[in-house]
């Protein structure tokens, strides 16, 4: 449960301890080709931050209005809504603007956030490194640089108090711009020195002629539960969006190859992923921009996993990452009825946006079933990267299955 959510009013319909009851909003403006009339991400995203989705609204408008975001009218039915659900908070698909979330939340009569706002507070709760924490506060702050916002109650001890959701009489504090000016200089600067001591371990690697693998892939693809298998870790792996934000690094072994590799985890990808975030993590999405070699995990029983293929090609591409060799990865295949199942497990596919044919190889890391054929795939792309005399390539102990940075 989010502490958003353990912070309610006494007065509030449901105990401190209840998550809060939340309205769903999606909005499709003209012809946007991003839109999920389902809302199911949204409540995935909801239900990670701790809210319970008890009503969805989908509107659709030619433009935002520059007031309501979906107008009065539409504004008045959510209301209505909120009073029959008894709801603490009202979620919206889509960026609004601090005049708009004002004014909504002054109509609605609760605090009311957007998709930006809800990923925020998830990353501020998941994230476990020093490095990691370091990245959200600075997009935290970014954000909060241009608004006033109620649902960062679990970050008032740093920030000097922000404000909770919930509750009559509840202060809004005026967050001084200069303040936040200042943190942000400052958590950029030590964001520099842990950036700097990533950079003299990833050179360490290269010395060492370490082959780089980075997993990635859309959140909730399994990409910490390949990882496990792949390398016997027991790194952190549940199905909800963003179970792990921090990059952990492993040694490999592989038997074909007579070496070991270097096997990055790095945090999952999501559709409007807010560019802040995207820039606070350059330094953890480094580790897949400077691989040798991607395996970019689909969740291949997802009916969206076209759309979720192209929103990691599109962040590959903003991070410098789009032209590093790549092995699609399909896994859950234990969750795919025998009809929808492969004639075989290996094959190859044209990435998405016309790219080249890339292997692609069927897995489900939870039973085990194809990941041979995935290391073996993997060991050709080394012969491809030019490691021809595999026997002779220096082993990689040095990484002692350790995390790539300490906790702090």
């Amino acid at each position: 449960m989010s502490s958003t959510s353990s912070h309610l009013s006494k007065t509030s319909a449901t105990s401190p301890d209840s998550a809060a009851r939340a309205i769903l909003v999606g909005v499709e403006i003209g012809r946007s080709g991003h839109f999920d009339r389902t809302l199911d991400e949204l409540a995935l995203l909801a239900e990670s931050a701790g809210d319970t989705p008890v009503a969805r609204v989908i509107a659709r408008r030619q433009a935002p209005d520059a007031a309501l975001f979906v107008g009065s009218g539409k504004a008045d039915e959510i209301k209505l809504l909120v009073q029959a659900h008894q709801a603490h908070t009202v979620l919206f698909d889509q960026a609004i603007s601090p005049a708009q979330q004002r004014n909504l939340e002054r109509v609605l009569g609760v605090p009311v956030a957007d998709r930006t706002a809800l990923i925020l507070e998830i990353f501020a709760a998941r994230a476990k490194s020093h490095e990691g924490k370091l990245q959200v506060e600075l997009a935290r702050l970014q954000y909060l640089a241009t608004r006033l916002v109620r649902r960062w109650s679990h970050l008032e001890r740093q920030s000097g108090g922000i404000g909770m959701r919930g509750g009559p009489g509840e202060a809004q504090i005026e967050l001084d711009r200069r303040m936040i000016d200042e943190r942000i200089k400052a958590t950029k600067e030590r964001l520099k020195k842990v950036q700097r001591q990533r950079g003299t371990q990833r050179r360490a690697r290269e010395r060492n002629e370490v082959f780089k693998v980075s997993l990635v892939g859309y959140t909730n693809a399994g990409k910490s539960t390949l990882f496990n298998a792949l390398v016997k870790a027991r790194s952190y792996a549940a199905n909800q969006l963003f179970a792990t934000l921090d990059t952990t690094t492993r040694s490999m072994y592989l038997e074909a190859a007579g070496t070991s590799i270097s096997l990055s985890d790095t945090v999952g990808f999501i559709r409007d992923l807010p560019h802040k975030l995207v820039e606070a993590f350059r330094a953890t999405l480094q580790e897949a921009a400077e691989a040798d070699l991607l395996l970019h995990v689909v969740d291949a029983a997802s009916p969206v996993l076209d759309e979720q293929m192209i929103e990691v090609e599109r962040v590959l591409e903003e991070i410098g990452a789009a032209g590093i060799p790549q092995i699609l990865v399909y896994n859950k295949l234990d969750a795919l009825e025998d009809s929808q199942r492969p004639r075989g497990l290996v094959d190859s596919l044209e990435r998405p946006g016309a790219g080249p044919r890339v292997p692609r190889v069927f897995v489900s890391a939870l039973t085990g079933e194809g990941l041979d054929l995935l290391r073996e795939q993997i060991v050709q792309a080394m012969q491809a990267h030019g490691l021809n005399d595999l026997e002779s390539a220096p082993f990689a102990h040095n990484l002692n299955d350790r995390h790539e940075h300490e906790q702090h």
